[in-house]
């Protein structure tokens, strides 16, 4: 249970849903409720089987790049520090989303790259790598499908939320996620350094 618990915080985390949600809410600003919540059940829907297919074939992409788990580590990490460094600073390019029609948002790029970005991509391959046995596979799999539909009740949910914290609470627990984030990601990388230590 607690394996299942710390996997299911870290892909929500990961999945930077506060971000999302702002992006979500900026893209939306002139859409009726209706179109509001059509399109985060596409994105959320959209955001599961994308994370399922890295999920289910990743171990193979590290075998046809040659790529060890730690150089991955290590990556991975960085472009996770990197999106904490631009919630904690604020992100400005979700404005220019809004010239899109919405049923063109739904899989890009509300789906790829904003809630699954590089970051994400590269812990799911990072966690797929990590699994040892189909029971930690399927674990990590329902938890991570757990946190995606938490994260797209946020989106369907998100007139609400922002009433209830208004845009400025949202910026706010944005710039919060992106300090867990980059511990995170810093923990992530020390693993990977540390192997490659140990190795050498």
């Amino acid at each position: 249970m607690d394996f299942f618990i710390a996997t299911f915080l870290k892909m929500f985390f990961v999945m930077t849903p506060f971000f999302v949600l702002s992006v979500f809410l900026t893209v939306t600003n002139e859409a009726s409720l209706q179109e509001k919540r059509h399109l985060a059940v596409r994105v959320t829907f959209s955001v599961i089987i994308i994370s399922l297919i890295l999920m289910y074939f990743g171990r193979y992409i590290f075998a046809i790049f040659g790529v060890t788990l730690d150089a991955f580590r290590i990556g991975a990490g960085a472009l996770l520090f990197m999106s904490a460094v631009g919630l904690v600073n604020g992100n400005k390019d979700s404005q220019k989303l809004a010239d899109f029609k919405l049923s063109e948002l739904a899989v890009v790029p509300l789906a790829l790259p904003i809630t699954v970005g590089p970051a994400t991509i590269g812990v799911l391959l990072v966690m797929v790598a990590d699994n040892d046995t189909l029971g930690e596979f399927f674990l990590e799999s329902s938890a991570m499908t757990c946190s995606i539909l938490v994260v797209g009740l946020m989106l369907y949910f998100s007139n609400l939320i922002e009433k209830s914290v208004g845009k400025q609470g949202i910026a706010i627990i944005s710039k919060i996620t992106g300090i867990i984030l980059a511990a995170l990601s810093a923990q992530i990388m020390f693993t990977g350094i540390k192997n490659f230590l140990v190795v050498a």
